[in-house]
């Protein structure tokens, strides 16, 4: 685990921010730790440094290969035909980061014809990243939330945009729930814990948990699943959920990267980059409450597989030879591999009752 404490002057600036807040307001549950070393209009993650690729601190699968924007352009855009080919349609991608998956979905979109004239709307909450998006694709429509979409068939990709999302962790105890909490003592900014106590939103957790276990809940997923699944139920679309993590969420899975290493999350606020794993359960049952049909949770690789990527993979390498085509070789494995992100990520789509499902997933 690297520390990168001391890393850039801006970090230690948070630190005290935050330590100052701390110390006239109490300590701060997680979600708001996270939202301030993520998004502080100064000093946050997302708002001062690049993140993405080789030289920020973590690559996403559209940064590994264009063979994974392509995918999901084939999966949604036949979504798209599917339902009718709406001309009022919109594509959407939520936390687009620079731009490149929406790129090589834009490439691939002439292969289902009237696709790639559909306008495209990303969420983006960070001025940085909306200029790198809008120089990457010329005419793009930004939006700070959902709220702001139009009311029109929506097609969605969410790819590592949950995982991103403030969470809270509570502790269970013999009498309720602790909520761990983000305190200071004489060294620096610290974790701690509140007083037990009962969380409606945490009721269900009593029966697959045990004193001391760990879960996790995510205090804005279920407005915006809750808000783009009405969308779609309303005027029709589809949404691709992509990201790491399962079914439920159990366990401490709060983690901080920095120049691709696991660092301490409590270090040098700002820093690091942090995220947590996606509760696909929490996004099942906030879009079934909106009235849309969640399909069946695939791997991304097998989702990917599906879809033709092998095929692609091969046509692609017969104009590749000595590092490249190694380079090649290597992304199609780490996206597709079971021990890789091929196994940790998950697929979810989001569909309106009696719509057939995107490409790559199952009922």
């Amino acid at each position: 685990m690297v520390d990168p404490k001391g890393a850039r002057q801006a970090m230690s600036a948070l630190a005290e921010i935050l330590s100052q807040r701390i110390a006239q307001h109490g300590p701060l549950n997680l979600a708001d730790y996270m939202g301030e070393c993520l998004l502080h209009p100064d000093h946050g993650y997302y708002t001062q440094q690049e993140a993405f690729g080789r030289g920020g601190d973590f690559i996403t699968s559209p940064e590994i290969s264009q063979m994974f924007g392509e995918m999901m352009g084939l999966s949604l855009g036949t979504t798209w035909q599917a339902q009718g080919a709406a001309k009022d349609a919109i594509v959407v991608e939520l936390g687009p980061g620079r731009g490149t998956l929406m790129q090589d979905l834009r490439r691939i979109a002439p292969a289902v014809p009237g696709f790639d004239s559909l306008p495209v709307h990303m969420i983006e909450a960070s001025p940085r990243l909306r200029q790198t998006q809008s120089d990457a694709l010329p005419g793009v429509i930004h939006h700070s939330d959902v709220s702001q979409l139009p009311q029109a068939p929506l097609f969605v990709i969410a790819n590592e945009f949950f995982d991103a999302l403030p969470i809270r962790q509570f502790r269970r105890n013999s009498t309720g729930w602790e909520e761990i909490l983000v305190g200071c003592d004489a060294n620096g900014l610290c974790f701690g814990k509140a007083a037990p106590q009962p969380y409606h939103f945490l009721a269900h957790r009593l029966e697959d948990t045990a004193p001391g276990m760990i879960v996790e809940y995510c205090p804005a997923l279920p407005s915006i699943v809750a808000q783009i699944s009405q969308r779609i139920a309303d005027f029709g679309g589809a949404a691709l959920i992509i990201d790491y993590g399962d079914w439920r969420s159990q366990g401490d899975t709060l983690q901080a990267v920095y120049q691709h290493q696991n660092a301490d999350p409590l270090a040098a606020p700002g820093s690091a980059d942090l995220t947590a794993h996606l509760d696909f359960e929490a996004v099942h049952n906030a879009a079934r409450a909106a009235g849309l049909r969640p399909t069946r949770l695939a791997t991304q690789g097998v989702f990917l597989e599906r879809l033709g990527l092998t095929q692609r993979a091969q046509i692609l390498a017969k104009f590749l030879n000595g590092a490249a085509l190694e380079s090649h070789i290597i992304a199609h494995r780490r996206l597709t591999h079971p021990d890789e992100m091929g196994g940790l990520f998950k697929v979810m789509g989001l569909v309106p009752e009696g719509a057939a499902v995107p490409p790559g997933l199952e009922p």
